[in-house]
């Protein structure tokens, strides 16, 4: 509002030093006027009589005119002209130009006509007069008309033109500030119009100035010939103002058939402004007390009624109601700002405009109103009433979006989310606490959620959490991790502090199968989180009795443990900054008479169910440790890594088997590392416990596998006492695009460094990823930069032939025999564990 007030001042200021520049003109000519009348002597009874009639000519000129109205300010299109020319041809032109001031004057001020307005009116067409004297006396003009008529004509017309051109170019700059409209459109305004009344005007000086030069009794018939010319423009520019209005007003009601309630509001406002010439158009709203103004073509002001403000000047109104009056929507106000009065046709096309305008309100409301219903419906068939959590429904939708998309970026993966104990609540404390107790944890789900997220709740106490783009399946863990710690907090519920327990399930997107396959996959997980005690279980397909290729494999298990079908790989595990061979890992592998080599993943969980999990186990280690005693003879003393499964670590038979195997080829307890898992029952730590510390005591070393991948890995570093840790091999694959992995490994070494364990990298696959897992301060790795896994021959024969003919590398150094190494800060890894020194591991 202040920058339309600047400009409205601006806008002022420019008038007046215009309207001043032309009323300066004019007074020079009258000052030069009566210095020339007085140079010539008292003046004559003919000029007297002449001036008079000049005189008396410019106020009939200057009183026939054509009104028409431009916002708040009306203005004539007279014939003065016409009665100047015919002066300027037959007067002296000093006594013309004061006869014109007189006469204009005259007309004005009996009309009552603005003081500003009667000054610039005044001057303007003393001014014109003067310049047109001046042309007529330059262009040899006298009278009565000689024997040159030609160029008397010639030099009328140059007069007519100057002041027909001058007068429009003073006039239109003029109105246009008063106005507030642009010059150009006041000049491309009926031009043809006046055009064609200019060529008829032009004829009729001719006509009057001939008649005078032959017989001025004939001045008889000009009167009816200007009346007749004076009423044919007037209806024509009449007829041209209606029917450019009906044309404007149809226009505008067509653009009002939208069915957006702001658009129809903008374009009621800034077009009806155009339509009535109006400065600024107002459009009241009963309901939501809604004002909204425009000019032509801008919004000035669009928001509540009491904030609106007042409004100088007029303003006309019309009540937005409907044809039987019965709905009233608002009203719709013209403002101007000086008095106006509207013609009858004016007046019929606001009722007829504001009719229209109010039924393209009620439809554009009754749109937004149906609308805003169908977003309700919308909403509420794909969130959750209680929660405002995502549903089951959307849910799915949002997940097949996402596995359908082509060029989705990252992993796709799903957290299923089960409370427990939750019916103890509701048996307690009533549905009524339960349902609050749901919304707070929906609100801590969705706030520890991350932006691309979707939380849902899929019914009762169950939560789902679409985790998308991913940097590495391995990820999901953490992010799950991070959801069920923000559920660790216990709940405020009328000032009962209430703990919420909860068990999750991690799958990531399968190859195959959709949504449906993804959730069903993630429920898996999240009951064997359960039925194994722990809160976070990632779904492994060995793990899941849904797979009826695994269902059948069982069947052949005992053929296959009698057969010895079951063989051993070894992968070679290297330190990263020697590439010295340091120990090797063995690898089952089923090698099936009909399917091939079959991976662990598809059998394990079918050994470990069959009771054949002793002999199966036995004979893996067995193989293991023949390879270890054929190295060490050969030269190569390597300790050897066995996966354990959980299972045997609940047979208290176990370190007996384990010890007697190690008699039996006659290996020391310390070339064997046995590698635990994750999936640790927590709640069985107890004899998991004797059974691990008997082994460690006897010597035996223990690692903990895919480290960083499971929610226990710190719950079981504290209770069992392992040697060494084993980086998974996801966090180093991504470890140089993924912040989040390379913050995993860089804890991960720091935490083995106070703990005094080694640390070992698995999938270390690239030169750029071992010298950054060395600078990290990681000593150990496994990938295939080293080797894959190959018999245990094959690698006997790998470990001979060397790098670079030396025996037992497998990968250049990182830096020169003796060279003196400015090594990263925390470089340094400790080589003790738990009070004693690692042996033949790099410390």
């Amino acid at each position: 509002m202040a920058g339309s007030a600047r400009r409205d001042s601006e806008t002022d200021r420019r008038l007046l030093l215009l309207v001043g520049l032309v009323v300066l003109c004019a007074t020079t000519a009258v000052l030069l006027s009566l210095r020339d009348i007085g140079f010539g002597g008292p003046p004559s009874a003919r000029e007297l009589t002449s001036a008079a009639t000049v005189a008396f000519l410019v106020a009939v000129g200057a009183t026939v005119n054509v009104r028409i109205r431009i916002r708040a300010t009306t203005h004539g299109v007279s014939w003065t002209e016409v009665a100047v020319l015919v002066g300027l041809a037959v007067a002296p032109v000093p006594w013309v130009i004061l006869a014109t001031g007189l006469g204009v004057g005259f007309v004005r001020g009996v009309l009552r006509v603005a003081p500003l307005k009667l000054a610039f009116g005044v001057a303007k067409d003393m001014v014109t007069a003067a310049v047109g004297g001046m042309v007529l006396l330059t262009t040899g003009w006298s009278w009565p008309i000689g024997g040159s008529v030609g160029r008397s004509i010639w030099a009328l017309v140059a007069a007519y033109l100057v002041v027909v051109v001058l007068d429009e170019v003073l006039t239109f700059p003029v109105i246009a500030l008063a106005t507030r409209t642009r010059v150009r459109d006041l000049f491309r305004e009926h031009y043809d119009l006046r055009i064609a009344s200019a060529a008829a005007r032009f004829a009729v000086i001719v006509s009057t100035l001939l008649i005078l030069n032959s017989n001025p009794s004939f001045l008889i018939v000009v009167p009816p010939l200007v009346l007749s010319l004076h009423l044919a423009y007037s209806s024509r520019v009449r007829n041209r103002a209606e029917r450019d209005a009906w044309q404007r007003l149809a226009r505008t009601t067509d653009a009002l058939n939208v069915v957006d309630l702001d658009k129809v509001l903008t374009t009621a406002v800034t077009q009806a402004a155009e339509l009535f010439s109006a400065d600024e158009v107002e459009i009241a709203l009963r309901e939501g007390t809604r004002t909204v103004r425009g000019a032509a073509g801008t919004l000035t002001y669009d928001g509540p009624a009491d904030q609106a403000g007042a409004v100088d000047g007029s303003a006309i109104e019309v009540p937005l109601e409907g044809p039987d009056r019965a709905v009233d929507i608002g009203a719709l106000r013209l403002r101007f700002r000086g008095p106006v009065r509207l013609s009858e046709r004016e007046q019929y096309t606001l009722r007829t405009f504001a009719s229209a305008l109010c039924t393209a309100l009620r439809n554009a409301q009754a749109y937004a109103e149906l609308a805003r219903v169908a977003d309700e419906h919308a909403y509420a068939a794909t969130h959750d009433a209680l929660t405002g959590l995502a549903n089951r429904r959307h849910l799915l939708e949002q997940g097949t979006e996402q596995l359908n998309a082509r060029y989705a970026d990252g992993v796709t993966a799903l957290v299923l989310i089960d409370l427990n104990h939750f019916k103890e609540v509701n048996d307690t404390l009533g549905h009524a606490a339960g349902d609050r107790v749901l919304i707070q944890v929906a609100g801590r789900l969705r706030g520890a959620a991350h932006g691309d997220d979707l939380v849902a709740r899929l019914g009762g106490d169950e939560f789902a959490v679409l985790l998308r783009g991913l940097p590495a399946p391995a990820v999901a863990a953490h992010r799950a991790e991070a959801l069920l710690a923000a559920l660790h907090e216990p709940l405020d519920l009328d000032g009962m502090r209430i703990s919420v327990e909860a068990s999750g399930g991690i799958a990531v997107a399968p190859a195959s199968g959709g949504v449906a396959e993804l959730l069903r996959r993630a429920d898996v997980a999240m009951y064997q989180a359960k039925r194994a005690g722990q809160r976070i279980s990632t779904y492994a397909p060995a793990r899941d009795t849904a797979d009826l290729g695994r269902l059948t494999l069982g069947g052949e298990l005992p053929r296959a443990v009698a057969d010895h079908e079951f063989t051993v790989n070894f992968q070679p595990i290297v330190d990263l900054g020697t590439g010295e061979v340091t120990s090797a890992e063995a690898l089952a592998r089923w090698h099936h008479p009909v399917h091939g080599m079959i991976d662990p993943l598809r059998f394990l969980e079918a050994v470990e169910r069959s009771g054949l999990l002793p002999a199966f186990a036995e004979a893996i280690l067995d193989q293991a440790l023949i390879a270890a005693g054929s190295w060490r003879a050969a030269g190569f003393d390597l300790p050897v890594a066995v996966n354990v499964s959980p299972r045997s670590l609940l047979d208290a038979r176990f370190p007996g088997s384990v010890l007697a195997r190690l008699r039996a080829h006659d290996l020391p307890p310390d070339r064997l590392v046995l590698e635990l898992t994750e999936t640790l029952t927590l709640s069985q730590l107890d004899v998991v416990d004797r059974v691990l510390t008997r082994l460690r005591d006897e010597g035996v070393r223990l690692a903990l596998d895919d480290f960083g991948t499971g929610y226990s890995s710190l719950s079981l570093l504290s209770r069992i006492p392992v040697h060494e840790l084993k980086i998974d091999r996801s966090f180093v694959s991504v470890m140089e695009a993924s912040a989040e992995a390379a913050a995993v490994i860089r804890s991960t070494l720091d935490l083995g460094r106070n703990l005094g364990l080694t640390v070992v990298a698995e999938g270390v696959e690239s030169e750029p990823q071992r010298r950054a897992l060395w600078e990290l301060g990681c000593t150990a790795g496994q990938g295939h930069l080293f080797g894959r896994p190959v018999p245990s021959g094959t690698l006997l024969s790998t470990l001979h032939r060397g790098f670079g003919g030396r025996p037992g590398i497998l990968a250049p150094p990182l830096h020169d025999a003796g060279a003196v190494l400015r090594l990263p800060s925390g470089r340094r890894q400790g080589g003790r564990g738990r009070g004693e020194r690692l042996p033949h591991l790099p410390a």
